[in-house]
């Protein structure tokens, strides 16, 4: 029997709802005109539901989906919902049909669609920090307090300050941020500092493509995150907390002022929270957005109205936003300490590996079947999280490698599945955890592209403050330009592995720190592909331009002029019906003509 809190989500207070995950990711997939096709669906058809906004859950492939649960049946999820599908999905099941149906909540009878924890991709996660992503309505404080909400914090508000830092201290709990640091370390430094002011910011940038754990965490249970930092403002008596966004992510940021609203409202902010004397507040403040700003120093700088890193030490703990002692914790770190505060430092330490305890939640992007966020405990392997979870690569294809870490992060090759993904681990092989990005590459790539176009993205996005990092990935760039041109010389090669050596050891921070990874990864890894490209002039994945010749072949070539209407230089010849030609020495290799051929005749030599 289900337990009456999970009851009250499932089935609502009519004990018939209908659930539809609303955050940025869904809305893009269509998600918003699917939830007001069940508001019109349920009045037309004289249906006495609810139709209930919830987080996201992560499952990206899914979406838009939707999840109907009515008393006596089992609560049924379908996936990749279309508007005009809504009335007749909620129809059939009312009348006990559940075709089309993915999975089912959990099962009743002999139901035989299968339950949600029959699935590879839920059954293999520990969803220990994102429980009520996609369960609860992240507008709705009640809805949070029901599931535990802010009982963390009044056990913590009942210790010591010391003992609140010791206990992060037992859990074992490490920044999820990307570096691993310990997460009690830093309280302790700062509440150890004398000052009249101190402060506590959550960092919610997340600036790396394709990454958005945090912005699922925020976006679908801001209060989880809120908790969390009115908690580390309690262990190191702050009194004042930053909640720092990107303003191009406007429903975080809106879901997240809106909590600190309500806990306001509620008594969990202000003077005097729940009784104490301990006196806190919170400002959600919208970033214009830089890839730096991920960097604690950077962060700082914008809040005060400047734009670049500094130097370190000072450490932040030390002297952080104007001067003051400052703790920077993410999104995911602090939804982590509200959870073990409500949940208990046994239940965190019974996941992950002896040096970092707890779960983690990636984001797998790229070549699989099944993109999406998903949390798993530290350590968990590589091909676990690719192969079971994300589904593998699209048919016809191979994985080739994972870049694990984001775009300043090392690229593995998939031959090293078996790596576990914990923070050593990681670094010894290359990589590192990041904030929990993951790209899937396929053997449709060249990895000398890649790690050119990951080197482009640091460089537009490198705060130019530092000679190493502003000059040194200027020219590293231009070297790996060189190399996928056809120009490069094994010479080149060496010069590349020296100066990533030297900007990740001499950048000023993280950023020029970590830049150089997907050359120096890839280098170790697939040094042979660049070998091709410097002597032979050749890209074996035919996907550096300059080295790739395009032809029709006549076999399959049927004369419908397609190609030759995009062609920007009148390069390819022939008339309706007839076979084309290519002339190589005016072709410019913009690959147009490959991609719209409809019967693949034009081929990449």
């Amino acid at each position: 029997m289900l337990q009456d809190s999970l009851r009250r989500f499932i089935y609502g207070s009519k004990g018939f709802r209908i659930r539809i995950p609303i955050a940025s990711c869904s809305l893009a997939a269509g998600a918003g005109e699917v939830y007001q096709a069940a508001l019109k669906a349920v009045d037309r058809l004289g249906i006495d539901a609810e139709v209930y906004r919830v987080g996201c859950t992560g499952l990206c492939f899914m979406d838009p989906w939707v999840e109907i649960a009515k008393e006596g049946l089992p609560p049924a999820i379908y996936a990749n919902v279309k508007p005009d599908q809504v009335a007749t999905i909620i129809e059939r099941y009312v009348s006990g049909d559940l075709s089309g149906a993915v999975a089912v909540r959990f099962k009743q009878g002999g139901e035989r669609i299968p339950s949600l924890d029959e699935l590879d991709f839920w059954r293999l996660q520990v969803r220990f920090v994102s429980r009520n992503c996609g369960l609860v309505d992240p507008e709705s404080i009640e809805d949070y307090i029901a599931s535990g909400g802010y009982q963390g914090l009044r056990k913590a508000l009942s210790m010591r300050r010391d003992e609140v830092i010791e206990t992060i201290k037992r859990s074992g709990l490490r920044g999820r941020g990307g570096a691993g640091f310990p997460t009690w370390f830093k309280w302790r430094v700062a509440y150890e500092q004398e000052s009249d002011v101190k402060y506590v910011i959550c960092n919610g940038d997340e600036g790396d493509p394709g990454a958005f754990m945090n912005r699922l965490l925020a976006e679908s249970d801001p209060h989880r995150v809120l908790e969390g930092l009115i908690i580390a403002g309690y262990a190191i008596g702050a009194t004042k907390g930053f909640i720092f966004v990107r303003a191009e992510k406007p429903l975080m940021a809106d879901r997240l002022e809106k909590a600190v609203e309500d806990a306001r409202k509620a008594g969990f902010l202000g003077k005097g929270i729940l009784g104490t004397n301990f006196d806190f507040d919170v400002e959600v403040y919208r970033s214009a957005g830089a890839f730096v700003c991920g960097e604690e120093t950077a962060l700082i700088a914008a809040i005060e109205g400047r734009s670049r890193p500094r130097q370190r030490p000072p450490y932040p703990a030390t002297s952080g936003l104007w001067g003051k002692p400052t703790v920077i914790n993410n999104v995911e770190t602090l939804a982590h300490v509200a959870t073990i505060f409500q949940v208990g430092v046994e239940e965190f330490t019974k996941l992950g590996t002896e040096k970092s305890k707890g779960t983690k939640m990636f984001c797998v992007t790229g070549s699989v079947n099944r993109t999406g966020v998903y949390e798993v405990p530290i350590g968990t392997k590589i091909k676990t999280l690719v192969f079971d979870i994300a589904g593998g690569p699209p048919e016809g294809r191979k994985v080739k490698a994972v870049q694990v870490g984001g775009p300043s992060g090392g690229c593995i090759p998939i031959e090293l599945a078996d790596l576990e993904l914990d923070y050593e681990s990681l670094q010894s092989y290359g990589a590192i955890m990041g904030s929990g990005g993951l790209v899937v590459i396929d053997d449709g790539n060249c990895m000398v592209d890649v790690a050119k176009f990951f080197t482009g993205f640091t460089l537009a996005e490198s705060c130019g403050k530092c000679l190493p990092c502003r000059v040194g990935m200027k020219v590293l760039s231009e070297i790996l330009e060189k190399i996928t041109s056809g120009q490069g010389t094994l010479e080149d090669l060496d010069l590349a592995q020296e100066l990533g050596e030297s900007i990740a050891k001499t950048g000023l921070c993280a950023l020029g720190g970590t830049a150089p990874n997907p050359v120096l990864s890839t280098l170790r890894y697939y040094k042979h592909e660049y070998i091709e490209h410097v002597l032979n002039k050749r890209c074996p994945a035919k996907v550096c331009p300059k080295l790739v010749n395009y032809y029709i072949d006549p076999n399959l070539c049927r004369g419908c002029t397609q190609c030759a209407k995009v062609c920007p230089v009148g390069a390819i010849s022939g008339s309706p019906g007839k076979v084309h030609t290519v002339n190589t020495e005016v072709c410019v290799k913009c690959g147009q003509c490959f991609s719209i051929c409809p019967f693949g005749a034009v081929k990449k030599v």
